[in-house]
């Protein structure tokens, strides 16, 4: 009874480990354009593959809003787990976001390499202004869709007040969270009737949630200052809240401010890179661990960054709808969320303290905001402020 009431979930035939591998690896190639690219991932998982109908798929993208992490990401992991369990879940994950590795790979060693050179360097300094108004642009999109209420505006100006005076971003999340609870009235969202899959094996999740457990451990006696990366990686994609623009604040704050194993100019350039890779922007992950610990720092560094938010997926799909129905749920999201808006707001003014405005770049700034809110397409956005930058710095 269990198994065909897995596969009444499935609008068509179950795909193979490898179809999802193989499909997600294409699909992640040309990942431009953020949550945006979790609406092609519905084309194609529900009109052109079959694997799932439209309700099952517009439950996973309501679970992976609600958990800390990339929401494309988490949408993709949420395919496959419905379609052939952990495993589909895991080499779902994978085969999505491998292509950002391996280019922000890339992208890091010719950083490290050639970044200072004089004819490289102003292609960075014009990306820094992009990222400003790519942060802009998030924080208003983000502002819009979370602050309907004045408690929520007076949530997000108490977290920029409270950043900017140094505050931890974590305690700033979880007091976010309990004022939510204890302020706001927000109604759990109605359920539906379909809940999706019911049970998933056992032994797949207690192996997938085993080894980030011991390769945490190894790493602990054998190389301490990758340890240390890797926890901070993985406290960074808990809190993040709000997609993947959510973790760069988070990041920033530890990487920077916290720990100051970079600048700030340079952790912009990271973001810069991140912007022209298809993939989840916090794909960043890898240019930090490249700068701090090379070619393993870049690995364990996003392996770290989405461990958390894939666990998730596999462990609270299973009861989400439950879990929607609390108010208390809902109303620490919205708290959450709307300390999210006030942190954007600090990163935006922290790192357009870190640029050397001229009026070119200005000019170059104001454009890049106007066609993001002209909905003009980030990829574009981004290769044509380098190509100015090449051009006019």
């Amino acid at each position: 009874m269990e198994a065909s009431s897995e596969r009444e979930e499935v609008a068509g035939s179950s795909p193979t480990l490898g179809d999802l591998f193989l499909s997600f690896l294409r699909l992640g190639a040309t990942a431009f354009g953020g949550p945006a690219m979790v609406a092609y991932i519905g084309e194609v998982v529900v009109k052109r593959k079959k694997w799932l109908d439209e309700p099952a798929f517009r439950g996973g993208v309501v679970l992976a809003q609600s958990l800390p992490g990339a929401t494309m990401m988490q949408t993709v992991a949420y395919v496959g787990l419905q379609t052939k369990g952990a495993w589909g879940a895991l080499v779902s994950y994978i085969g999505f976001g491998l292509p950002a590795f391996l280019l922000m790979l890339g992208f890091s060693a010719f950083y490290a390499a050639y970044g200072s050179l004089p004819r490289i360097a102003p292609v960075f300094s014009g990306l820094q202004v992009i990222v400003v108004a790519i942060v802009a642009n998030a924080t208003y999109a983000f502002g819009k869709a979370s602050l309907r209420l004045y408690m929520h505006v007076l949530l997000a100006a108490a977290s920029a007040a409270a950043f900017g005076l140094g505050a931890s971003p974590f305690y700033v999340i979880l007091g976010s969270a309990l004022a939510g609870m204890l302020l706001l009235k927000e109604k759990p969202e109605p359920q539906h009737a379909r809940e999706g899959r019911k049970s998933f094996a056992a032994a797949p999740v207690v192996i997938l949630l085993a080894l980030p457990a011991f390769g945490l451990l190894f790493l602990s006696f054998a190389r301490p200052g990758v340890f240390r990366l890797a926890l901070l990686m993985l406290k960074v994609d808990l809190f993040a809240f709000g997609g993947g623009f959510a973790s760069l604040p988070l990041m920033l704050q530890e990487v920077v401010h916290v720990r100051g194993w970079m600048d700030a100019r340079t952790f912009m350039d990271g973001i810069a890179l991140g912007q022209v890779t298809p993939g989840p922007i916090v794909i960043t992950a890898a240019f930090v661990g490249y700068l701090t610990h090379h070619i393993l720092g870049a690995i364990v560094a996003t392996i770290s960054i989405f461990t958390p938010s894939f666990l998730l997926v596999i462990l609270v799909a299973p009861f989400f709808n439950k879990l929607k129905a609390s108010p208390y749920f809902a109303r620490a999201t919205q708290g959450i969320l709307s300390s999210f808006v006030g942190l954007l707001l600090f990163v935006t003014i922290s790192f357009a303290a870190a640029v050397p405005w001229n009026l070119l770049r200005l000019l170059l700034a104001l454009a890049a905001l106007a066609a993001l809110l002209r909905k003009v397409g980030l990829p574009y956005v981004v290769l044509t402020g380098a190509a100015l930058s090449f051009l006019l710095f």
